[in-house]
């Protein structure tokens, strides 16, 4: 059973910690990952696609043996997700999640988010 003292315990007020100075620093630094990779994923994505469809002498040019550019390029959406999905885990854990944790932390010195018998 997790103890907090927590003098001033009530109701949280979310749209006051939304206002919050760092509650908007941490949802403009998630944004600014988030907003671009996605864009840069879905261009990527949609390009794959047009060349694909309108571009098959392209994409059948030969690279080694019989592997040719559309199963390279197709591979690579695979790796792109990885990579992207590695990036988005390393960015959270150096960058958002001490953000967070920070806000997290002051909220529960004030009982929030605990049962009523905890907060004491």
């Amino acid at each position: 059973m997790t103890h907090v003292n927590a003098p001033h315990a009530g109701p949280v007020d979310y749209r006051e910690v939304q206002q919050r100075d760092d509650f908007k620093e941490l949802r403009k630094t998630h944004r600014s990952f988030v907003f671009p990779m996605t864009a840069f994923f879905l261009l990527w994505y949609i390009a794959f696609v047009i060349a694909a469809a309108f571009l098959p002498d392209f994409m059948a040019i030969k690279v080694w043996g019989n592997i040719n550019l559309g199963l390279i390029l197709g591979l690579a959406q695979f790796l792109t997700t990885f990579l992207i999905t590695g990036l988005y885990v390393w960015f959270t854990n150096s960058k958002l999640d001490p953000k967070s944790s920070a806000i997290r932390l002051e909220l529960e010195a004030r009982g929030a988010g605990l049962p009523e018998e905890e907060k004491h």
